[in-house]
């Protein structure tokens, strides 16, 4: 009688073609935060109208990626007035009039919403999310002692929460933290950006910048939020099909998945401030206890 023998094991090889895509996705992503990262605390540092510029850019190129992913990216009708109304607002915010630069917010809200009568729900969402995003990112920073210690608070907790979570969640995996909606996004990711959040607020109080429990409940704070703005952006995404919001930053994608995390926490962040330290005072507000 022959002996029967088991048959050997299929153990699946991981594909090369993705090992190698992965890595190149890494080092462009690597290659465009050094120069991104640097770029923009530079532009923080000087604060003033070069502040609000870049922001009042980016909030035009965020409102045209939200069009552009729930449908409306060729709606010139809803794009230009909205574009226009942003700029208007960013240079009534540059002369120090933010009471105008939200009255003309609020006309242009009201036009992007009659222009896109299709998808009025989603023209309007957008429009608030970035213009929302553009008076918080500009009133983080106004206050002159204390606004870009604020602000860079608020970025580096961003970035470290991002950072974080995509090394903890490669490096260690696990359960997924919403496979409905971001199907690479684990708990352990969600751990390791909080740990590296919490990593920023002591440092923060170790360099006398700030109390250390309050800066820590900031911290954490803010982390949550911030991922909760992923979340969110994912979940835009993921409900018309779209896997970016553009490719303007190579490795990364486009500013809706760069900076959904720093909307979501900057808001926030900004409405804490305003509400402790007032409009001239938000940064003094968020960091002084």
């Amino acid at each position: 009688m022959t002996e029967d023998k088991a048959a050997p094991a299929v153990v699946s090889q991981p594909d090369p073609r993705r090992s190698e895509s992965d890595s190149r996705n890494l080092l462009m992503r690597v290659l465009a935060a050094a120069v991104l990262v640097p770029l923009a605390v530079a532009i923080a540092y000087a604060g003033g109208r070069l502040w609000i510029a870049l922001v009042t850019l980016a909030a035009i190129g965020l409102f045209m990626e939200w069009l552009s992913v729930v449908g409306l990216g060729r709606a010139m009708r809803a794009i230009v007035p909205g574009a226009v109304a942003l700029a208007i607002a960013g240079i009534c915010l540059s002369i120090g009039r933010a009471d105008a630069a939200l009255i003309v917010l609020a006309v242009g809200f009201a036009v992007v919403v009659s222009a896109a009568p299709e998808r009025r729900r989603w023209a309007a969402a957008g429009f608030l999310y970035v213009a929302m995003a553009q008076i918080c990112a500009v009133l983080l920073r106004l206050d002159s002692e204390k606004g870009f210690v604020a602000l860079m608070f608020v970025l580096l907790v961003v970035w470290v929460t991002d950072s974080g979570g995509y090394f903890a969640g490669r490096g260690i995996g696990g359960p997924k933290l919403w496979p409905r909606v971001s199907p690479k996004k684990t708990w352990a990711g969600a751990a390791g950006g909080l740990v590296a959040s919490l990593a920023v607020a002591i440092a923060f109080a170790a360099l006398g910048l700030g109390r250390a429990l309050p800066l820590l409940l900031l911290a954490v704070a803010l982390t949550i939020v911030s991922q909760l703005g992923d979340l969110f952006e994912s979940a835009v995404k993921r409900r018309f099909g779209a896997k970016d919001s553009s490719h303007i930053i190579p490795g990364h994608g486009g500013l809706m998945d760069r900076l959904d995390g720093f909307v979501a926490a900057a808001v926030v962040a900004a409405i804490f401030g305003l509400l402790r330290g007032g409009a001239d005072g938000v940064g003094r507000g968020l960091m002084v206890w």
